[in-house]
Parts: structure tokens; C-alpha cells; sequence
């Protein structure tokens, strides 16, 4: 199942870049998911960088009647890499996201660019749920918590971006 969202920044290209790459933000971006623990890396190499954040989410970001499937709690790992900026100073990244112990894999893009007096994150991205007959409300409420975690960083991040 398809999935796309957007948020827009009030500040340039590489004020967001840093903004993602900042261990301090993606620690709190972690924190405002509600995570039981978290562990959040981020590898640099050269412009390009790497962020892997390890969680242990509560189940109550499963819909009730998938509960059953994952216990009491899920384990979910986000990778991003970003690549080096382009010429023209937007940045791409793949994405993937696995729920450990349950069929479903998110992988997608995010892209930063320069929009009006700010910048534009824009996700895109599949959900993939090989479950027999609960793959399609499943691939739904993943897409919903993707929904959910965009919200949570495009609030942080605002949050970030204010206070500097």
C-alpha cells in the first residue's frame, strides 16, 4: 500500500539536513513517539549520514484487533540514509523500517528541497504486509502510523528549528 506525506519547514535546505543528522533531534523525536527504549545512531560520511533508530513501542499504536499478534510490545528499527547534497542542494534518502517479529516491511524515499521561504520534506513510500487475509487492514494501520510519525517529527521539528 502506497504511502506519501510532506512537511514544510521554515528554513533552508541545510539548516533541515542538520536538523535530521542532529543526534539531540532524533533522540527527541524518538522520546515524542512514546517509546518503552530507544536507541538512536547517527554515522556521517563525509555530507552523506545514516540514521538508525532502534524502538520498543508500546502496542497501543496497533490497532486492537491485531494486538493479539504482537504481544505486548513491538520492535521496530528505521533506517534512513541520506545521501550528499545535489548541485542544487536538495537531498534524497531511502528509508526502510522493520517490525520485528511481524510480516511487514515499510521502504520509501524522503527528499529535502527548497520551497518559498522554507524547505519541503516529502515521503514516499510502500507497505508491504504478508499476512493471508489481515495483509490489507494491516498494510492500513501501518500506513496510518506513518501518518502518525510524520506528524510527530513535522511537530519536533518545528519545535527544533524555533528554538535555534
Amino acid at each position: 500500500m502506497h504511502f506519501s506525506a510532506t512537511i514544510d519547514y521554515p528554513a533552508d535546505v541545510e539548516a533541515v539536513a542538520a536538523m535530521l543528522a542532529d543526534p539531540e533531534f532524533v533522540a527527541r523525536k524518538a522520546a515524542a513517539t512514546g517509546a518503552l527504549e530507544s536507541h538512536e545512531e547517527v554515522v556521517r560520511d563525509g555530507e552523506a549520514f545514516t540514521v538508525t533508530t532502534r524502538l520498543k513501542l508500546p502496542t497501543t499504536m496497533v490497532p486492537a484487533k491485531f494486538r493479539s499478534l504482537v504481544g505486548e510490545a513491538i520492535e521496530v528499527v528505521l533506517i534512513e540514509a541520506w545521501a550528499a547534497p545535489a548541485a542544487n542542494r536538495s537531498r534524497s534518502s531511502t528509508l526502510s523500517l522493520d517490525i520485528h517479529g511481524v510480516p511487514v516491511r515499510v521502504s520509501g524515499t524522503q527528499h529535502l528541497a527548497a520551497s518559498g521561504a522554507g524547505t519541503t520534506e516529502t515521503y514516499d513510500g510502500e507497505v508491504k504486509a504478508s499476512i493471508p487475509l489481515f495483509g490489507r487492514p494491516i498494510e492500513q494501520a501501518a500506513v496510518d502510523t506513518v501518518g502518525k510519525v510524520v506528524d510527530v517529527e513535522r511537530r519536533i521539528g518545528l519545535e527544533y528549528l524555533t528554538a535555534r
